[in-house]
């Protein structure tokens, strides 16, 4: 198949994709060797102006902000005004969890692998709360009990700690043994980053890493960029008598205390700058932003985070991607889609983003990936799994709700000899076995998997969903 085919095939799909997911606007770019190679934008960065998008159309990127950060704390410990080896509590006396010792034993590597032993709470709730209030209402919105009304808002730093330390919950391990994704970790780095530069979070980040690589339009809050106006409007999703309501919802949240976390906004061009420090050994053109010796920390795979996958410093490492080592993260949050993928030994970097939750960011962009440079279909899945059978009775033992502490509820049940999990907001999705307590299942049209965990007494207590260790609860309560 040659190139043109390829990439016809390619946007044939993606409106396919798009369409069936009702996103307003989406733009993908893909690069080699630093240079645009392919770039695409897909209806409008304003649905109701039919204002076109751009590889220049400001979106919000997420979680991928937690790659900045790790850029950020890797520039530190270059300075030697800090190493990822350093505990935690070193910069952070006042952080405390429910088991002390534990948290005196956490280090920064352990908050930028995911691997301090926190589970997943409320905090980031508490901390987009000032923003979510202002939200704008669809329909009988309004008549509706506020969930937020029993969470208190978290403006600060301190006030991070603060509710971590007055939460109940009890940690998954010790530091270093167990990954369950924290947003409340990554928070606490852009507080480090603050202590040990003597800088904002946020004005550390604009010098040392978005100016120098050249990524102008780009900031965490829309004041910055000027009076910039290419910038995407959001776009938000309600079900109302069993249909899918997108509307204009045009109220970015923000998280002064958990910018680090997940709050930058940038664009497909300035992104693809970023991903040259990782492909490139540090660099972006003639501007080193980091050592290769700390772009190998970053992409080193540290841990297992999912089947097949492992989590390096603000990055997920996939070993075999097609044959290939893939780097890469993801970003969902309100109005908010986006996907970074970099494959270093093709020297390939991609971007997508759409101004809508739940988009298929990520499957359009793997697919670009693997459709238009690695000669796989269209609909190709790297994960190498086989489906095996379980009977009933084994089936059974996997049903129960499990729900996190930030408030994410799965339910799993059985129905004609297959076993289905329950999300709010989603159709119900069947897994399939493939052994040793995992299953494999497809979310936005990508392949993932989960696991289910036991305790010593063998019984399962906890699910690995979606990056994060979530707990069973009693059902009988």
């Amino acid at each position: 198949m040659n190139q043109e085919t390829g990439i016809r095939d390619f946007e044939r799909y993606s409106d396919e994709i798009l369409k069936k997911y009702k996103v307003p606007g989406f733009a993908i770019g893909l690069a080699e060797d630093g240079q645009l190679c392919y770039g695409k934008g897909f209806g409008y960065r304003d649905s109701e102006a039919k204002s076109p998008l751009s590889a220049d159309t400001v979106f919000g990127v997420g979680s991928i902000t937690k790659a900045i950060t790790a850029t950020a704390i890797l520039q530190l410990q270059e300075k030697k005004m800090l190493t990822v080896n350093d505990c935690v509590n070193k910069y952070l006396p006042e952080f405390k969890t429910p088991n002390e010792e534990q948290a005196k034993q956490m280090t920064i590597h352990h908050f930028l692998t995911h691997t301090s032993g926190l589970p997943p709470l409320a905090t980031l709730i508490g901390a987009i709360k000032r923003s979510m209030e202002k939200d704008p209402k669809l329909g009988g919105d309004q008549q509706q009990e506020n969930p937020l009304d029993a969470i208190q808002a978290i403006d600060t730093y301190a006030e991070v700690m603060d509710f971590i330390a007055k939460a109940e919950f009890t940690l998954l391990g010790e530091p270093g043994t167990e990954f369950s994704y924290s947003n409340d970790a990554y928070a606490l780095l852009g507080a480090i980053i603050e202590r040990v530069s003597g800088k904002p979070y946020e004005q550390y980040v604009q010098e040392n890493i978005l100016e120098p690589a050249g990524m102008h339009n780009s900031g965490f809050q829309y004041k910055t960029l000027n009076g910039y106006e290419d910038i995407a409007i959001l776009y938000d999703m309600r079900e109302q008598d069993g249909e899918e309501i997108i509307f204009r919802s045009n109220n970015p949240w923000d998280a002064p205390a958990m910018r680090a976390a997940g709050f930058l906004k940038s664009t497909v061009n300035d992104m693809l700058k970023f991903t040259e420090i990782i492909r490139n050994a540090g660099k972006v053109g003639r501007t080193r932003i980091l050592s290769p010796e700390s772009v190998e920390l970053m992409t080193t795979p540290h841990i297992k985070c999912s089947h097949g996958s492992y989590y390096g410093y603000g990055l997920v490492i996939i070993p075999d991607f097609f044959g290939y080592k893939l780097i890469h993260h993801g970003g969902d949050i309100k109005g908010v889609t986006a996907q970074m993928n970099i494959l270093p030994e093709l020297n390939l970097t991609g971007i997508s983003l759409a101004n809508l939750a739940g988009a298929p960011s990520s499957k359009l962009l793997f697919s670009a990936f693997s459709s238009l440079h690695l000669n796989k279909t269209i609909d190709a899945s790297h994960l190498n799994v086989e489906v095996v059978d379980l009977d009933l009775e084994s089936l059974k033992e996997f049903e129960g709700t499990f729900i996190s502490g930030d408030g994410m509820i799965n339910k799993f049940y059985v129905e004609n000899g297959r076993l289905h999990v329950a999300i709010a907001g989603m159709p119900d999705i069947e897994l399939n076995p493939i052994g040793n307590d995992q299953f494999l299942l497809t979310i936005r049209e990508m392949d993932s998997t989960i696991r289910f965990l036991r305790n010593k007494d063998k019984k399962i207590h906890r699910v690995e969903f979606v990056l994060r260790q979530i707990p069973k609860v009693d059902e009988g309560k």
